[in-house]
């Protein structure tokens, strides 16, 4: 043990030689599981206006590749879990997929600069289990295999993004930093494909999870305040929980002998709504304080990641609860490309989307006229399917009180429905209204006008842990 630890901080002493650089780049995540998400072409404006030079998808949708197509962006394209089965089934399935969302991108004068392909979207969540862990190798290998028949292995990379729960100590203690036990093997044949192919390690570091998981890490520890306690490992002091999780990550690498890997954050991020110091104000002060920490050169992580993906880009109102409320806000912009804060990008001033265009000023809400006995279970119905996330506890909106919290609900569903006047009947209880219902710092959002909306029936399966929230919470 001894000698271990010894070996380890000898590794990371040497690496610190390498903190006299600043970090390559910082880039972005761009989700697009939103009922109205803004158009592509605004999207990448954004980016381009921002200073963003990499953007990670989850997918490879067409528009959103042909939108980046000429604008020198570094881009990550993704492969959702679904594939993983049949990609590591078939090489041929992998050839059709790299031929389809790769090489055709790399033709013609306005090609896109992709980087990276992302085998999965944290595939390898605890959650999951083995749901899609025995077919990520496979699929990499065979995706890997395709792109050197297409000639761009040596332009694109082959990575597997891994969730912040792939390692861990039970200590707290970063040199005592491992793989899950169950991820031990397919842990060490993935980073052997990795480093025989060049290619970096892509993992969440999540200070935002690790505050709200361990009661041990303060807000301030968190946020990069000089005033936070530090907590000790052995001679080495940690300031910043940032720093904590990255060398646990460290030394679960160094554990199973990849400690020479480079290091992609692949997600980094703070919410702004939908949990507890879920803020505006605390994400702020998150970023700033993580943009300043990785740029110093007298940083103390043993090697800086080459290159960091800030979580997200943009609002989405469609993403998946299972992980809590806080999962539709974690964008520096709202749903419409407005920013929440300020937060420079690569040094660049900030810039919001410009020439939004919205679906006129009119919004639903409760027809406090009527028999509102009935309200309750019908803004539960609206909330199956419309995003509620922000009036329940701890969100932006916990504030207002019945019926203000129906009218929400409410005017949420109408909006995702393109202003339907069906969609605000709920019984004869809702009431069409151009008169802003809009209470201090609860906002009650205009739609985007796109033609990419469309009309939600209730998907239960998603929305039931919403639903058991706002039941148990008592909120309508």
């Amino acid at each position: 043990m001894a000698r271990r630890l010894f070996l380890l901080l000898l590794a990371v002493t040497a690496g610190l030689s390498l903190t006299g650089t600043t970090v390559r780049a910082v880039g972005i995540n761009w989700g697009t599981e939103a009922s109205h998400p803004l158009p592509p072409s605004k999207v990448v404006e954004l980016l381009k206006s921002n200073g963003i030079v990499k953007v990670k998808l989850f997918d490879a949708d067409p528009k959103v590749l042909r939108a980046l197509s000429g604008s020198n962006i570094g881009v990550t394209i993704g492969i959702q879990n679904s594939m993983l089965k049949s990609l590591n089934a078939s090489v041929k399935v992998a050839e059709s997929w790299v031929h389809d969302n790769v090489t055709r991108y790399f033709n013609g004068g306005n090609r896109v600069r992709i980087e990276y392909v992302a085998v999965g979207e944290e595939p390898f969540l605890q959650s999951y289990g083995n749901q899609y862990k025995p077919f990520v190798i496979g699929a990499a290998m065979n995706i890997q295999n395709a792109l050197v028949k297409a000639n761009l292995a040596n332009e694109v990379k082959v990575v597997v993004p891994s969730s912040f729960d792939s390692f861990l100590s039970e200590s707290g203690r970063p040199s005592s930093g491992h793989f899950r036990a169950d991820l031990n093997k397919t842990m060490i044949e993935l980073l052997s494909f990795l480093t025989k192919h060049h290619s970096p390690f892509f993992v969440t570091i999540s200070p935002f999870l690790s505050f709200h998981q361990n009661k041990n890490i303060s807000l301030d520890f968190s946020l990069f305040k000089e005033t936070a306690k530090a907590h000790k490992d052995g001679r080495k002091t940690y300031r910043n929980s940032f720093d904590l999780s990255y060398d646990t990550l460290v030394s679960a690498l160094f554990t199973i002998g990849f400690s020479e890997v480079d290091i992609v954050v692949s997600k980094i991020g703070w919410p702004t709504d939908g949990a507890e110091n879920a803020t505006s104000l605390t994400a702020e002060a998150f970023f700033k304080g993580l943009i300043v920490h990785l740029e110093k050169k007298t940083a103390s992580l043993p090697r800086p990641p080459v290159e960091t993906y800030i979580e997200s880009l943009l609002d989405e109102d469609q993403r998946n609860l299972s992980a809590g409320n806080f999962e539709r806000h974690w964008g520096v912009f709202t749903f419409d490309g407005q920013a929440k804060y300020n937060f420079s990008f690569n040094h660049k001033n900030q810039v919001n989307a410009q020439n939004v265009q919205y679906l006129p000023p009119k919004w639903c809400v409760v027809n406090n006229n009527k028999d509102l006995s009935n309200a309750s279970a019908r803004a539960l119905e609206a909330c199956a399917v419309a995003d509620c996330t922000s009036i329940l506890p701890g969100g932006s909106c916990s504030g207002i009180r019945w019926p203000g919290n129906v009218s929400y609900a409410f005017n949420s569903l109408y909006q995702q429905n393109d202003h339907s006047a069906e969609s605000c009947n709920f019984g004869g209880l809702g009431l069409i209204t151009t008169a802003d219902p809009s209470e201090d710092n609860c906002r009650f959002s205009i739609q985007l006008d796109t033609s990419h909306s469309s009309s939600q029936t209730p998907n239960f399966f998603q929305s039931w842990p919403l639903l058991l929230l706002f039941l148990l919470s008592g909120l309508f």
